[in-house]
């Protein structure tokens, strides 16, 4: 029996999409370096999926308000997520929809035990 040869992939439709500057690499390693954090990532994820004050935001990750306090500011500072007043409270808030997506992504691609997660079936 012979084997067929592997298909080759189809080519590219359309022009390679421009190479990210120096200055994008740079920005986009400073975000991934700052979601390196458990913590920050976790908290990241519990506002994605709502607006939390610094105590609940405390409380789900099992810390200090001041130590949340300090990552939150970390991950405002950068951009990540945004702070809004309600009340006497500062809400916080990802408004960012690549944010969004990201997050998001990462969770799909990682298992609950911590391993690959399988890629969904193709759709054809």
């Amino acid at each position: 029996m012979q084997s067929s040869p592997a298909a080759e992939p189809p080519p590219p439709a359309g022009p390679p999409p421009a190479e990210p500057t120096p200055a994008q690499l740079r920005s986009a390693a400073e975000t991934f370096t700052l979601l390196s954090s458990p913590v920050r990532l976790h908290l990241v994820w519990l506002i994605t999926h709502g607006s939390y004050d610094v105590g609940t935001l405390a409380h789900h990750v099992g810390m200090s308000i001041a130590t949340v306090s300090q990552h939150l500011s970390k991950l405002r500072l950068a951009g990540v997520i945004a702070a809004h007043r309600a009340g006497r409270r500062q809400l916080y808030t990802v408004d960012d929809p690549h944010v969004l997506a990201l997050i998001q992504q990462i969770f799909d691609h990682i298992a609950p035990d911590g391993s690959l997660a399988p890629d969904p079936p193709a759709t054809r």
